[in-house]
Formats: C-alpha cells, structure tokens, sequence
C-alpha cells in the first residue's frame, strides 16, 4: 500500500537545494517518489507502507544540512525573525565598512572595520559557508556555492591588500552578504501570502460546538466532537462539523467553501458542512464527519498537495538549473584569467538560479489558493497547465448541463406509478428519483421488491407482488413481459446559465459536446437549448470512456459514479461538487459548486497562471541570459550584482502574488 506524506524543510535558499533534498530522498530504502517545493518548503513523498525505517527521512534531510519542520507556519515566523536580525545588522556594519572607503580612518578604525566584514563574512554569511560543505560532501552545487566563493574572494583578496598595506574590497564582499540577505528576507515574506489561501481556510472553523449532552446543550473544544453528537447552531455561528440537519430550518452562506453568494436553505435532512455560516435560524444537526474526513480537511488537503505537485512546464526549469551553477563557475573561472577578480566576482554574485526555481512553483501556489476561494479545487498543477491548451469540451447532461432534478410530466395511473416507483427505490439513477417523488406527491406505498436486478445502458428488472417486471428502454417503459404496461416522460431542466457558459466556450474556440444516454430526440432538443451542435447520444455509461479517448486535448465535466472512467480518460477531468466521490476522485479539478459558470472561471484561471508563469519565466532566464554577459565584460560591479540578484527573485514572487486578485 502506498502512503502520502509532507514534510516541512527548514534552510532551502534555492531551487538547487531542493533539487539535492529530492535527490537524496529517492534513495531511501522504502521511498517510490519524492518531489521537493522550494516554494512552499516542503517535502511530498509517496512511501511504501511498513517498508521506511522510522526516522529515515529526518536523517536525510539533516545529513544534508537541513532540518524537518514541526510546524511549517511557526518556523518560517522563527526563520524570518532570525533573518530580520542578520539582515539588519549585516546592513549596518556593511554600511559602516563602506563608508570607511570614503573617509580617512585613523589606524584603529582599519581593524575595526576587518573584525565587522568578519563578522558580516562568517556570522551573516555563515548559512551560505554550511550550504557550499553540504553540497561538496553530496558532490553538488546551488546558488550558496556562488555566492561563498564569490564573497570569500572579495574578503580574502581584501585581508591579502590589507596585511600588504594597499587598498581592500571589504566593502564589497560584506554589502553583497548583506544585500543578499534583504533579498532572502523580502523574498520570504512574499512567500509567506503564497499560503494566504490556506491560512484562510484553517481559520474558518469554530473553536467550539454546543452539544446535547444529558439533556441540555454544552459548549465543548471542537476535537472532542464524535460521530453522532447532535449539536445545536445559532444565528450567525459557524457549523462546527459536517452532518445532517435533524431539527429547524434556516438559511447557510457556503460562499467559504464554494463561492456561491448566495446562502443556501437547509431543512431536516439535509447536509450541512463544517465552516459554513448559519445565517438566520436554530438548527440542530447529528455529527457525520469529524477531523480529517471533513469536507474542509479534504479541501485543505488537496490544496496544499496541488500546491506541491509540479506541472511540465516546472520540470523543464528544473533541469535548466542543474547545469545552470557548474556553467557559472566554468564561466567565473574563465572571467577571473581574462578579465580579473572583480568581473569574475560580479559573475558569480549576479547569476541567479533562485528566479528560475520560483518562476512556476510560486504561481501555482497562488494560483491554487485563488481558486479554493471561488469553489475551484485543483488537485494537481498538471490539470491547471492542460487545461489552458484543452480543444475539445465533453459535457455529461443530467446533472451537469441540466439541474439534475427530473419531474415526471405525463399522467401515469397510481397501479402502474407504485409498481415502477418500488422497482426505482433499488436504483441511484436520477430518472428514478423523479418516479420516487411522484408516487410520494401521491403517498403511494411501496411494494416489496425481490430479485432486483440493474441491466447497464437499459433499465432495471425485479419481482413486484409476485409478478416480475421491466423498467427501462425504450424510453422510461414498464413491462410485464413483452405487454407494454405504461410509459414516463421525465424531462430534466436545464441550467440557467448553461447557454451563456456554451456561447463563452465557442468563443474561445473550444469545441464543444454533450453525452448522454438519452434517445437521439430528446438528447438533441436539450442540446439546442444549450447551444450545442455535437451530441453523442445514446452512450451507455461504460461507453462514455471511449467516447472521450477518441478526442485529443479534452476535458471531460461530470458528476455521477458512471461518469469517473470517462473522468479519468480525459486529459482533464472536471467533477461537479454535487457529484458523487468516485467521480470527484477521479477529476484534476473539483467544482465545489453546482454553478457550471465555474468550468469557464477553471479555463480562465488556468490561462491567466500559465501567462503568468510565462512572464515569470522569460524573466528568469532573460535576467541571466542578459546580465551574465554584462558582468563578464565588466559593465557591472559585484555590489549593483547582488541588488540586481535579490530583485530578480522578489519581481518573480510578486508577478505570482497579482494572481491572488484576478478576476476569474
């Protein structure tokens, strides 16, 4: 059996780093795969169960200089204060050393100014000297090697100058250290709002729920809750848990979870979901759900793992930068016997691998928590990427196109009605929740019902009073035998904005198609009132797979348990939320909403983070491609370097943050 697990990483500076911690994490005994995110700071593997050594990955992680996070959110606070103090005091003391290049010191003052570059250079520095040894002793190089030895060059260059009583470059190698260091430090707390999505999620449940317990309501911590308590909810409080409504009636706003504005009427009955806000009336509800098997530990969960997931466009950066450091050092090496120490310094300061390594993880991460606030759950980036390039759109009808509420239109005698609603009662088909409803309107009793039977693509078949029957095609037709006994016209209707959806999709110049199981007429006059001119009638539900293989570049929207096969073929698979697990299970993207608006929001989204990432990229690797060049030649001195680098990184980070107010 496979395991999911996430790990926090302490003391990544680059994307380099996290390629060396991926690496050495595959290699552990028990590990099938590893991916490392250096923009979230995590570790996502996929572990054989019983199969790892306890303690195996903590072991790996730290032999190479990094530390296992218990809490991610409080270690990055920790992190970022020590940071705010290296960069803050780096900056005076390299402040200082500079403006003694301007000034004449007294002799005194020359020794104070090489213990501050020392301090600066080994205390300040001194993350970047024990990354450089970790990556020599695992036989590899990231963005720390640069600058360890482009700064120890400066600085021992400069201790050479100053025992021999010329001039020194202090200056240099210590407002490098420190500019890098604001870099890192403002980098940081961009990355902190990459995760805002999720915070947000996690502070929507209630501390508390008021339980019935011995007759009267008492308010508990909410991780006392079981399965089964009946908790009471008043206006304005947040629902504790997921769970059925046993008692009152009121309006609920889901617009948290879904992003459907409106609040939504819940009644005895119904389900209600952990988080959501009890508008205006008392409810009682019993416990379904608790912990992580709530629908918002499900949600949180799956975002946090497409915000970890890597799409193609990110594997190719990847690779980029592991060539990318040894060419820096091979070009460095040739600079310093051509031109000298000081171009060769700005070589190795100004190359910045850290741009390409968050150009795509930190776009998706944004672009993920921004559509978790619409109701959009992307389960990995490889569905938000191909979804930017699908051709052809499939749309299931009933409960997609349609409400998925059918109503029986024509009069059917009660006799035959009982006889056909007691077969359905066996079923899940929609079409027989429409029978079930009239006999209901018309408090009919169910009959019993014995060698029950469903007959895929055709209908069902059972014994009724003794007396076997068949439901089902053609049509909605019940037998007895071969005697035709009466038909049902169910007719579904369709979704207000269903048309408008379409019309928005031509546009786009996305082809678009319907599939049900419907007979030819009644599929295509559904289609005409959606303005769609393909239509695949009469597929059966195991058909529906090949349907879609037969297509390139396809998305398939669904929401049955018939649908997950088709779902799963499609290059992207969109589940509608009011749609079954399996079929949520089998989609890259789950619409937690019933508004089919949100498939055209999905295909925005996913266009609006691959321009941004393509903006991100042509930055990375334009910054690099253009200013390596300059700084060889001279043009660019080490410490406008170091700025030029740290701006690189951060422009990255804040051209990925715009996705959190897009509009979709």
């Amino acid at each position: 059996m496979i395991q999911k697990k996430s790990f926090p990483v302490i003391g990544m500076h680059c994307a380099s780093c996290a390629k060396l911690i991926e690496k050495k994490l595959s290699k552990v005994s028990g590990v099938v795969s590893s991916s490392v995110n250096y923009g979230n700071e995590t570790a996502y593997l996929e572990l054989r169960d019983g199969k790892i050594k306890e303690g195996a990955i903590e072991e790996a992680i730290e032999s190479l200089g990094y530390k296992v996070g218990k809490n991610i959110e409080e270690e990055k606070k920790k992190k970022l204060a020590d940071l705010k103090v290296k960069v803050t005091a780096s900056l005076i003391l390299a402040g200082f050393v500079m403006a003694s290049g301007f000034i004449a010191l007294p002799e005194l003052f020359k020794y104070l100014v090489l213990l501050f570059a020392t301090i600066v250079q080994f205390w300040a520095g001194g993350e970047f000297y024990l990354a450089t040894w970790s990556g020599i002793r695992n036989r590899s190089t990231s963005m720390d090697t640069l600058v360890a030895i482009g700064t120890s060059a400066a600085y021992f260059y400069s201790i050479y100058t100053f025992v021999a009583g010329g001039p020194s470059y202090f200056d240099t190698s210590s407002v490098i250290i420190a500019l890098i260091l604001l870099g890192r430090f403002l980098e940081a707390k961009a990355k902190s709002h990459t995760s805002d999505a999720i915070k947000k999620l996690l502070g929507l449940t209630p501390k508390t729920a008021s339980v019935l317990q011995g007759g009267e309501y008492v308010e508990i911590p909410i991780n006392e809750l079981s399965v089964g308590d009946l908790v009471k909810v008043r206006p304005g409080e947040s629902i504790a848990t997921d769970g059925v409504v046993v008692e009152g009636a009121s309006y609920v706003d889901e617009s948290m979870l879904t992003g459907e504005p409106m609040p939504i009427k819940k009644e005895k009955g119904d389900i209600v979901t952990g988080a959501t806000i009890n508008k205006n009336g008392s409810l009682v509800f019993e416990v379904t759900k608790i912990g992580k098997d709530t629908m918002l530990s499900q949600i949180v969960k799956m975002v946090t793992e497409a915000q970890g997931s890597r799409a193609d466009v990110q594997r190719f950066a990847d690779s980029v930068s592991s060539y990318f450091v040894p060419a820096v050092l091979v070009i460095a090496l040739i600079t310093f016997f051509v031109f000298g120490l000081t171009n060769a310094i700005a070589v190795l300061i100004i190359a910045c691998p850290c741009a390409m390594g968050l150009a795509t993880p930190t776009a998706i991460m944004v672009a993920v928590g921004r559509g978790a606030k619409s109701g959009i759950l992307v389960k990995d980036a490889q569905s938000l990427e191909l979804l930017n390039k699908i051709k052809t759109i499939i749309f299931d009808k009933t409960g997609t196109l349609t409400l998925g509420k059918p109503v029986l239109t024509n009069p059917v005698s009660k006799k035959y009605l009982r006889i056909a609603a007691s077969l359905e009662s066996y079923s899940e088909h929609p079409i027989g929740e429409a029978i079930l409803r009239a006999a209901k309107e018309k408090n009919i009793t169910l009959g019993r019902v014995k060698g029950f039977r469903a007959i895929e693509g055709k209908g069902i078949e059972g014994m009724v009073d003794g007396m076997k029957y068949y439901l089902g095609r053609p049509g909605v037709s019940l037998f007895e035998g071969k005697k035709l006994l009466a038909e049902f016209q169910i007719e579904d209707s369709l979704k207000p904005n269903a048309a408008e959806v379409v019309d928005g999709l031509n546009r786009k110049k996305i082809s678009v198609w319907m599939v049900t199981g419907d007979n030819r007429l009644s599929a295509e006059k559904i289609a005409k009132e959606a303005h769609i001119k393909n239509v695949l009638s009469e597929v059966m539900p195991g058909e529906k797979a090949e349907k879609v293989k037969e297509f390139d570049s396809v998305a398939f929207v669904g929401d049955g348990i018939n649908d997950a096969p088709a779902l799963a073929s499609a290059d992207v698979g969109i589940a509608m939320g009011s749609g079954t697990d399996v079929a949520i299970e089998s989609a890259g993207i789950t619409l937690l909403n019933k508004n089919i608006g949100s498939v055209s929001s999905a295909i925005n989204l996913s266009e609006k983070t691959m321009n941004v990432i393509r903006q991100n990229l042509f930055w990375a690797f334009g910054y690099n491609i253009v200013l390596i060049p300059v700084a060889v030649l001279g043009f660019l001195n080490p410490m406008l370097a170091a700025g030029a680098m740290a701006a690189s990184s951060i422009s990255v980070v804040g051209n990925s943050l715009r996705l959190r107010t897009i509009k979709i």
